[in-house]
């Protein structure tokens, strides 16, 4: 696909919002993707944002629809490049965050030279890698001396990260339930689980840092 080019003094624009469908020429609407200057643009198609437990990763895709060029960034790194493809369809494996998260990216033919891309995170589609991580994690955002944490509890293996980094933690039984204790720079922080008492709701988390409590994130 040949570069999009501006008329003398049209000065800069932006794309529509919703590109990842994609023809020769031209760009048909399918999901949200993040708007690109067009003095930039060439063979972007896809932006997608994976909330991971070490941080929210921006995953990009170029695909060149003539050449069959294939470019994935994670978090505006070159992941890998392919200038010359025979095959436009087919798929890209790799992996994101400090925990390798598999990912695929899956190129379909619709009709005729247009093109539906898809992320595929741990062999589930991405709407649903998400709605099940919903129900195993819990995520904060707190702000300590002037600096933004996020903090992100995995229920399954009780693993505690903050801002992309697997803490240290220290588990002890108290009268109502468990503890989870970590630090963030000079700030005592603890997960406490206790029993909703009610079977739907579970093990109710929360994080107490100083002694106060913060408010969890709504997914």
């Amino acid at each position: 696909m040949a570069p999009l080019a501006l008329a003398p003094g049209a000065g800069s624009r932006t794309l529509p919002t919703s590109l990842v469908l994609c023809a020769p020429g031209g760009f048909s609407e399918a999901a949200e993707v993040p708007p690109y200057s067009l003095e930039k643009m060439t063979d972007f198609v896809a932006v997608w944002d994976v909330a991971l437990s070490d941080g929210v990763h921006k995953i990009e895709f170029e695909h060149g629809t003539t050449t069959g060029k294939r470019v994935v960034y994670i978090d505006g790194k070159e992941e890998i490049r392919k200038e010359w493809m025979f095959k436009l369809v087919g798929k890209e494996t790799f992996y994101v965050g400090a925990s390798k998260t598999k990912a695929t990216i899956n190129i379909d033919a619709i009709s005729g030279f247009a093109y539906e891309y898809t992320l595929e995170i741990n062999g589930k589609s991405l709407k649903k890698y998400m709605e099940n991580r919903s129900k195993t994690t819990n995520t904060w955002v707190m702000n300590l001396d002037g600096e933004d944490f996020r903090v992100v509890l995995e229920k399954d293996t009780m693993d505690v990260w903050c801002n992309g980094k697997k803490m240290e933690t220290a588990g002890e039984f108290v009268d109502d339930g468990t503890e989870t204790h970590f630090s963030v720079g000079n700030h005592d922080c603890y997960i406490k689980a206790v029993s909703s008492g009610k079977r739907k709701e579970g093990i109710i988390h929360t994080l107490i840092v100083d002694n106060r409590e913060i408010p969890e994130i709504l997914k």
